[in-house]
């Protein structure tokens, strides 16, 4: 398994594990618009040529938003979203952000879990934040 930054050419294996990974997933042209809007950086985790992890980020300034993070769920409790989370992390600070941000669902424990051990804290709610179920998302914070 490696760590790569993600490329246009990656946008159509990337927006399978999209569809995957997510009820309301980002579509391919979603995607490919990222390489044409200033401040997106994304990385993927890949298995040969097959795309396994995705993360991204929109940065503004000296922060930035955390887009997606996903892992194929064939590929999950093996530390590959926790890998793709410290390459972003160490790009921030590269990029020298000083705050990223970032909604999970409320009800994802090892998503919350696995941000909380890379340092962020939860700073409030987004009420009816995420559809297909409705549900709460819980804002988190890293700070520099």
């Amino acid at each position: 398994m490696k760590i790569c930054p993600m490329t246009e050419a990656d946008c159509e294996k990337t927006g399978l594990l999209m569809k995957e990974c997510f009820s309301v997933p980002w579509s391919v042209e979603g995607l490919k618009e990222m390489f044409h809007t200033e401040g997106y950086c994304s990385f993927l985790a890949k298995e040969e040529e097959e795309v396994i992890g995705y993360v991204g980020m929109k940065m503004v300034l000296d922060e930035a938003d955390i887009t997606n993070v996903a892992v194929l769920p064939s590929h999950r409790k093996k530390g590959i979203a926790g890998k793709l989370l410290k390459q972003l992390l160490e790009e921030a600070k590269k990029q020298n952000l000083h705050s990223i941000y970032l909604e999970v669902r409320a009800s994802n424990i090892a998503a919350v879990t696995l941000y909380e051990h890379a340092g962020f804290k939860e700073v409030g709610q987004r009420k009816n934040y995420y559809d297909n179920p409705r549900e709460d998302a819980r804002l988190m914070l890293w700070e520099a």
